[in-house]
């Protein structure tokens, strides 16, 4: 199997590339962290898996091309696509800047739907292949003080029901993976000004309940099934039914912990440059 993977030099992209690598399988990480490339491989070949890396920004259509060269040219194609690449971002709605919705934006949903253009012709064509598009729990639950962050994920989920939809009939299948919070350095993404939220978001994510390694696993087999939603964390799956049944109470609940948070001081200074 020849697998791709955006963002696939640290944290939970990582931990997926070393498990399909496990599995026998040829991997292909883009990642925009070049500096990564020697340590990625090196965890692939140790796994078992024959590796590849490609400096790649998905926000970028020119580089995202020459990802789709490299793949056809050195991988004669790829089976599976997981779209890991993504970046945190926090405040709160008034506070967060339109430049920030923008690069969250860019990056978050539309880097998926680049990588999706570029390679999901090809897998309906074949009349197979895979696409795992990386959500998050808070597409289903969202965070407080978390709104483009949690809106790019939210849009995600409604991006892969379409595709499920649109590629079923030619034997693609299509997965959303809805982590909650992972034990991973996906939150020093944060912009630098974001200093109060960072340790806020920070706090939760030494607090995750699951590891990187425990979701890449949950992933793989999620995947053998062919199955859609894929929830990783117990306080998530709850989560998600007491919104489904309860949403007034849910949303009651949600609101006292935003004010919590509020009082404890995670907040910045607001910006308002667009």
């Amino acid at each position: 199997m020849k697998v791709l993977i955006t963002g696939g030099a640290s944290g939970l992209g990582l931990a997926m590339a070393k498990r399909w690598a496990q599995a026998g399988a040829t991997v292909c990480v883009a990642d925009r962290n070049a500096s990564a490339q020697a340590a990625t491989l090196q965890a692939i070949a140790e796994a078992g898996g024959i590796g590849h890396f490609i400096e790649t920004d998905v926000s970028s259509d020119d580089s995202v091309a020459r990802l789709k060269a490299f793949t056809d040219q050195t991988l004669g194609g790829v089976d599976l696509l997981i779209n890991s690449a993504g970046v945190p971002t926090a405040g709160t709605v008034s506070d967060e800047s339109l430049t920030a919705w923008q690069w969250v934006l860019d990056i978050n949903l539309l880097g998926s739907v680049r990588l999706v253009k570029a390679y999901a012709e090809s897998m309906r064509r074949a009349g197979q292949g895979y696409i795992v598009n990386v959500a998050s729990q808070a597409a289903l639950t969202p965070t407080p003080l978390m709104g483009s962050y949690n809106a790019t994920k939210a849009a995600i989920v409604a991006f892969s029901e379409t595709l499920r939809l649109e590629l079923a009939p030619f034997g693609v299948g299509v997965s959303v993976l809805c982590p909650a919070f992972v034990s991973t350095a996906l939150h020093t993404a944060l912009p630098k000004e974001q200093h109060a939220m960072q340790a806020l978001v920070t706090k939760l994510v030494e607090g995750g309940s699951v590891s990187a390694e425990q979701v890449a696993e949950q992933t793989f087999q999620a995947v053998q099934d062919r199955q859609f939603l894929i929830l990783t964390h117990k306080e998530g799956k709850k989560a998600w039914r007491i919104k489904r049944w309860l949403p007034n109470a849910y949303l009651k609940m949600m609101a006292k912990r935003t004010r919590k948070f509020s009082l404890k001081g995670y907040r910045d200074e607001p910006s308002h440059s667009a």
